[in-house]
């Protein structure tokens, strides 16, 4: 790290790192999409429910807003469940004696994981331009390196904004908490959707701090601070501890991530295996995992954010240029696609895709911007606030090319249909997600892979999990 190291920390006792992580964190996030087409919802209890019909008791809680959790309703509860805690505000009639009292009623609404696959592939998308590294755990968490980005170095004194909850000394500001605010703005501003983020020097620190001061809290924990920030923290705030883990280490006296810290590692190991020494690491601050990207992209994109605007030039333009930008990202990352697709979004909010499968995988960006500007055509006259070039069904195989003599930009793919088009159009009526069965939570509820308690079922850690759906998406 250039520069020096922060006030109160000494290079010689420090965390042992200079990288900069953060955990990124969705608030709530199907409750945030759903007051982001309805924002009047803002502040209400609401329950999304897998398997769930408007009007209807089955199904399963896939996320509750905080003002919902206040009434005890959690995610992966039954519907019926739920309504025996928080009624549903249709039901309250002041007029009824018997009515519930509307104050301490709810909304619920079925899951649209159309609508909610564009706004993460949104946040994605502000990811992936933030870090050059970047770990996606689930549809509402991600993990990033950004240490070629930013720095632990003092940035100087408090001024507005305010300063984080961060764990290191108050008057002290760092670069890196500077830059996690940036990123949090940045999806509430492209996104629209509220995020909460911890800044550390490791993931399992990160994690925990995205938890503390939740929602749409910024948490940093600086080199040299990170056991004091764990110690007085209960041992299931620990990335890793799950339920039963929790009740093992109870019964061996160890109730805080200070003791967990403070125990004899090879008791641990007796009891709990490799992963009691690995929690005992983690409550000490220890994790030198890296980072590390879960797999190959399926897919390449780039948006751009408007003025409400029908003309046409202005929008070509825009598409010339991101069809430049993702054509020349695929070529960096040595990939071949498949299909060429855009996306172009109308005020307030009516997401519209268009795609056109090609013969082969190619590497041509002057196909991309030919059938992106093509596909285009479709919205002619049609007022748009945003605009997007995708390439997908990507190849990173070493593979020929397909031979594209013959190909007719007016053509179709194999699985386009009669003209070459996929057709999505984002104004047909959407119905509702399920899946199939009244709601198989296995089908829904995501885990973060490293770390995860085996005895616990496979679950991670016992944070309150919003138990989203895992969505492909745009970026």
């Amino acid at each position: 790290m250039a520069g020096g190291t922060l006030p109160g920390t000494d290079a010689d006792d420090d965390d042992g790192s200079d990288r900069v992580v953060f955990h990124v964190d969705m608030d709530c996030f199907y409750a945030s999409c759903e007051r982001l087409r309805r924002p009047e919802l803002a502040g209400e209890p609401l329950v999304v429910g897998m398997g769930y019909e408007a009007g209807e008791t089955i199904g399963a809680v896939a996320t509750a807003s905080y003002e919902a959790r206040a009434h005890g309703v959690e995610s992966a509860m039954p519907i019926s469940e739920a309504l025996e805690l928080l009624p549903r505000r249709a039901n309250a009639d002041p007029a009824d004696p018997d009515a519930p009292d509307p104050g301490e009623a709810g909304r619920y609404l079925p899951v649209d994981l159309d609508f909610y696959k564009e706004v993460a592939g949104d946040v994605k998308a502000v990811l992936r331009d933030c870090a050059d590294v970047l770990r996606e755990v689930s549809v509402d968490e991600a993990y990033l390196d950004v240490t070629d980005r930013t720095a632990w170095d003092a940035a100087g004194t408090p001024a507005d904004p305010p300063p984080s909850a961060a764990a290191g000394p108050a008057e002290t500001r760092t670069l890196a908490e500077g830059y996690a605010r940036h990123v949090k703005e940045r999806i509430e501003r492209e996104a629209g959707v509220p995020a909460s983020v911890g800044v550390a020097p490791n993931m399992s620190t990160a994690k925990v701090a995205s938890d503390a001061d939740k929602p749409d809290g910024l948490v940093v924990v600086p080199p040299g601070e990170v056991e004091p920030f764990l110690a007085s923290l209960p041992t299931a705030e620990i990335h890793g501890v799950g339920p039963v883990t929790e009740r093992t280490l109870a019964e061996m006296g160890i109730e805080t991530a200070g003791d967990l810290a403070a125990a004899d590692p090879d008791r641990l190991g007796d009891a709990l295996g490799d992963r009691g020494r690995e929690l005992y690491r983690r409550a000490r601050g220890e994790d030198d995992r890296e980072v590390t990207p879960t797999g190959l992209p399926k897919s390449l994109s780039r948006e751009s954010s408007l003025s409400t605007t029908a003309d046409e030039e202005r929008k070509r333009e825009t598409v010339r240029a991101l069809a430049a930008d993702v054509a020349r990202r695929a070529r960096e990352r040595g990939c071949l696609y498949r299909t060429i697709g855009i996306k172009a979004v109308e005020p307030p909010y009516e997401v519209n895709t268009r795609a056109r499968s090609l013969p082969g995988p190619v590497d041509d960006p002057d196909l991309v911007e030919s059938v992106a500007l093509d596909l285009l055509e479709e919205f002619a006259g049609d007022r748009v606030r945003k605009l997007g070039v995708r390439v997908s069904k990507l190849d990173f195989a070493e593979s020929d090319q397909a031979t594209l003599g013959g190909f007719d930009a007016g053509g179709g793919g194999a699985d386009s249909g009669g003209d070459g088009r996929d057709r999505e159009r984002g104004s047909e009526p959407r119905s509702p997600a399920t899946d199939g069965d009244g709601g198989k939570l296995t089908d829904w509820v995501g885990g973060e892979p490293d770390g995860t308690d085996a005895d616990d079922g496979g679950k991670a850690d016992r944070r309150t999990a919003d138990g989203q759906a895992s969505l492909g998406d745009w970026s």
